[in-house]
């Protein structure tokens, strides 16, 4: 009889504690919910022109009906369409360094570190040099990253069958991606020492990042509401695979099928958001970190908490850039590497700290 309830006993603790942790990653989740939404209400209302709360309601309610008449509604669908852009470029970011952190088994790993970027880039700057800026530009950033992601998935084959190293990382895989964004990096100068004057300044906006050319794009918000639900369902394998790499076949989890999966949806993310709006950085790799830090390294709250907090950022950064020189902007990726820098060493510091 004591033996029963003992047993009963645990089940019942076992059970409060996971219902705590549920409830604690709900609220946490419902939180940068409303953060979001704050983030894109403060990046409406502010600019060169504020709006008061009124006026964004009264701009509001003229979109829905397809008929801006006023400055409020004009200056309304410009700036929500900007801030909407930014959101799910963030979002994006974020979501892929988490991803990218996994699969290399690195947290210093960011969207950028396998020249997946670098590819965009090339076919980016490519088309700026040789065309001009047009849609071209969005199609051949986002061809590019996938011809180096294509390149990459060949090359380092072997750690996508689960082969490689003791500890569960890709060291093949991380190796032949800094070889290629080398030399993406290389063609990126060549065509940077050759550009006309004209076209020199577009060419290093693109490349720093930016979101003064936002329009209403679908692609990105599908590509990332797919992978987000995909990473979810992941999650609990990713976790198996993090802690017991060794043994996370006997677990149920194929690492090599994990690991394809991961490099897969970390390459349409990175492509998506480097076509969108450029080469931002910092987004990718302070998010997670500051997640993680917060809240711990569960990915089944880690990975919905990074994306929104990632979107939220990138909203806030893109109001900054637009307005701290008003009426000149700034591209966003100057503002995020001036928080990012500093944020991150504060993140090492504090890790130091707790002797991690």
């Amino acid at each position: 009889m004591s033996l029963a309830t003992s047993s009963g006993s645990g089940i019942t603790a076992t059970a409060l504690v996971s219902r705590h942790r549920s409830l604690r990653a709900s609220r946490i989740v419902l939180v940068l919910v409303l953060a979001s939404f704050g983030s894109i209400t403060i990046a409406c209302l502010t600019g060169s022109v504020s709006l008061s709360f009124t006026e964004l309601l009264h701009g509001l309610l003229e979109l829905l009906h397809g008929k801006p008449s006023t400055l409020a509604a004009t200056l309304l669908e410009l700036r929500l369409g900007r801030a909407l852009l930014g959101f799910v470029t963030g979002a994006t970011l974020a979501l892929a360094g988490v991803m990218m952190q996994a699969l290399l088994r690195n947290p210093l790993a960011d969207p950028y570190v396998l020249g997946i970027s670098g590819g965009a880039s090339v076919g980016a700057l490519a088309v700026i040099l040789l065309v001009g800026m047009g849609w071209l530009v969005d199609l051949a950033a986002f061809g590019g990253a996938i011809v180096v992601a294509i390149l990459l998935f060949a090359l380092a084959y072997r750690d996508f069958r689960g082969s490689g190293s003791s500890d569960g990382s890709a060291p093949l895989l991380l190796l032949t991606g800094v070889i290629v964004q080398a030399g993406c990096g290389a063609l990126i100068t060549l065509m940077l020492s050759i550009a006309p004057d004209s076209r020199l300044r577009g060419m290093v906006f693109w490349m720093i990042g930016d979101l003064s050319n936002a329009d209403s794009r679908v692609l990105p918000w599908i590509i990332w509401s797919v992978i987000l639900v995909l990473a979810l369902r992941m999650a609990r394998s990713i976790n198996v695979a993090a802690m017991h790499a060794d043994n996370a076949l006997s677990l149920g989890v194929n690492i090599g099928r994990l690991r394809q999966t991961l490099f897969i949806c970390s390459a349409l993310l990175t492509a998506s958001a480097v076509s969108s709006a450029g080469s931002i950085g910092f987004v990718g790799l302070i998010i997670p970190h500051a997640c993680r830090f917060a809240w711990g390294p569960d990915h089944r709250l880690l990975i919905p908490a990074a994306t929104l907090a990632g979107g939220s950022f990138l909203v806030l950064a893109d109001t900054l850039a637009r307005t701290v020189v008003a009426p000149q902007q700034l591209p966003v990726g100057v503002i995020t590497a001036m928080i990012g820098v500093p944020l991150f060493l504060l993140q090492l510091h504090q890790l130091r700290k707790q002797g991690r």
